[in-house]
């Protein structure tokens, strides 16, 4: 039962167009983070789609068209399919973020907290670290920095070559006066020597002194600077660290606006969802995804959740994979500790991670010595022990082979990702084998089945990878943090509306062949089954199917081959 927080009309409680009296509820709800959209999810995202294309209520550049004045804003859409306490089925709809400049629209459930609402504590606060931004960026533009800092630099240089010349001077008059005693202590009397002396006492004394004043005078010039310096920078710094706080005091401020219900009833602070599960202040952004605000709305109105969709709508982001209209899960560095407490109390879909998909699955032996067992890898089959699963490649081979001494395994392929893989069975072998893994001399070839025609034949596509912090392990392309990702490519065939290639990667990042398939800077065109980057298939459709490199013992070329399963 679901208490109201509020009584409003259910102004975003959508009913269906079109007759889904054929399509049976799911007796569970929607597992968010690994999920194929149940019948009804689809049917309420396609008339969500169809609202976006035919509306007149605001206008968005989500790069669809080709006449934009600005940068193109794709956006991810959810849809909630709900139960009214008449039973009636309908569906709510939410967007991720603001759209169009603001929060509030016909069509989509307000957010959790209305951030852009006239005269808001937000607006008020972001008024006035936007006019610190104003300040600090005209003091560090003001020419008299620049103007300091030469100067400084310049009286340093100055000051350096004075005191300087004048030790060099300083150095021939000493050795000029010792010059004179030595020549002048047989010529004089004691008593002419000694007045000669005491006035090269003078003199040396007199060098002393001029050089001290000229380094007080220097070191006076350059204080004067660096004080006029100091001030300038000080005012910045200042400026900087009263942004820094006021920032820091808003993000408190909008957090203890996030509260989210759950089925039962029981209503928890942002702040306390993320310190209970990450012990760590929730990322911005937390909250304002398109999930929470579906679900937040359902329970404050009394609606049952049946099931849930999300889905990008426009042009993909420049380093992300998203493609337009494609199904994707929510994301986990945001939205998995919220949806985590607001899905309590409702029957949720079993997590599939959870389970592990190669328990009835055999590993194929290929070949083996006394050095090396090269084996082939069914898809969703993992490589080495996960945090939820022990069955692995590994824990395979070390069952069967308990003495094996060493490390074992050299490489890896990812869990869905089918395909050989070369172990060891002692530590010489896995370090003569893997040395050549690092000096990138073996040869490795996978094959993939891409989900649409790809027009050049061959090529490179060279996309430093990174993970996305906030979606593991989900990878971005990242020119400034990313590692090196090379992938060399080999158009085998068309078949029907699919490409065959060949892959030849020239790094092993992770994902590195399917974000260079999917990505809009490289192929564009996601292999077929990818669940991450885009669409859910029955299988991933990247086979590694062919290797070769030295045998460690024998110390000639050996190589493997196995033909695609799909």
């Amino acid at each position: 039962m679901y208490m109201p927080l509020m009584e409003k009309p259910l102004t975003f409680f959508h009913t269906f167009k079109q007759d889904i009296s054929m399509l049976a509820k799911p007796e569970r709800f929607t597992f968010p983070f690994c999920y194929e959209p149940h019948p009804l999810s689809i049917v309420a995202a396609e008339e969500l789609q169809h609202y976006l294309m035919e509306q007149t209520d605001f206008e968005h550049p989500f790069g669809l068209t080709d006449n934009l004045d600005t940068a193109p804003i794709g956006k991810m859409f959810g849809v909630l399919v709900v139960e009214n306490q008449q039973g009636q089925l309908g569906y709510l709809a939410a967007c991720s973020g603001k759209l169009a400049g603001s929060n509030r629209h016909r069509y989509f459930v307000p957010p959790i907290f209305d951030m852009l609402e006239e005269n808001s504590f937000f607006l008020r606060e972001e008024k006035e670290i936007n006019q610190l931004n104003r300040e600090i960026e005209h003091l560090e533009q003001d020419m008299q920095l620049d103007v300091l800092r030469t100067q400084l630099e310049q009286t340093k240089s100055a000051c350096t070559a004075r005191l300087s010349a004048m030790r060099a001077l300083h150095k021939a008059n000493k050795a000029q006066r010792k010059a004179i005693r030595t020549g002048q202590r047989t010529e004089l009397s004691d008593a002419s020597y000694t007045i000669l002396e005491q006035d090269l006492i003078k003199q040396s004394y007199r060098d002393q002194h001029e050089y001290a004043v000229e380094k007080q005078a220097c070191r006076q010039q350059i204080q004067h600077i660096e004080e006029l310096l100091h001030n300038l920078l000080t005012a910045i710094d200042e400026k900087k660290e009263l942004r820094r706080n006021k920032s820091a005091n808003l993000q408190l401020q909008l957090f203890d606006q996030y509260r989210f219900l759950n089925a039962k009833g029981e209503d928890k602070s942002i702040r306390a969802i993320f310190e209970e599960v990450t012990q760590l202040m929730p990322p911005a952004g937390a909250g304002e995804c398109a999930a929470p605000k579906l679900l937040q709305y359902a329970y404050q109105h009394q609606l049952t959740p049946i099931c849930m969709a999300e889905f990008w709508w426009g042009a993909s982001p420049a380093s992300e994979v998203r493609k337009h209209r494609y199904y994707y899960p929510s994301c986990r560095g945001k939205c998995e500790p919220i949806l985590g407490h607001m899905l309590h109390g409702l029957m949720v879909d079993d997590n599939p991670m959870l389970h592990n998909p190669a328990d009835q699955r055999e590993l194929e032996i290929l070949f083996e010595d006394e050095d090396i067992i090269v084996v082939n890898k069914p898809t969703e089959f993992l490589s080495v022990p996960g945090i939820h699963i022990q069955d692995s490649v590994q824990t395979r081979i070390l069952s069967r082979y308990p003495t094996i001494t060493g490390p074992l395994i050299i490489h890896r392929l990812d869990m869905s990702t089918s395909g050989i893989i070369v172990l060891a069975k002692n530590k010489n072998a896995h370090q003569f084998v893997q040395d050549q893994f690092i000096r990138h001399t073996v040869e490795k070839r996978y094959t993939a089945l891409l989900d649409g025609i790809v027009s050049s034949p061959e090529g490179l596509v060279d996309l430093p990878l990174r993970v996305d912090l906030e979606d593991r392990p989900r990878q971005v392309v990242c020119e400034i943090y990313g590692k090196p990702a090379q992938t060399r490519y080999q158009v085998v065939g068309v078949e029907d509306r699919y490409t065959r290639v060949h892959y030849y990667p020239l790094t092993g990042r992770t994902h590195q062949l399917r974000v260079h398939s999917a990505h809009q800077s490289g192929l564009n065109t996601p292999i077929v089954g990818d669940d991450l980057y885009g669409r859910r298939g029955e299988r991933l459709c990247l086979h590694a199917g062919y290797i070769k490199f030295v045998h460690p013992r024998t110390k000639q070329e050996i190589s493997f081959e196995v033909q695609d399963p799909f």
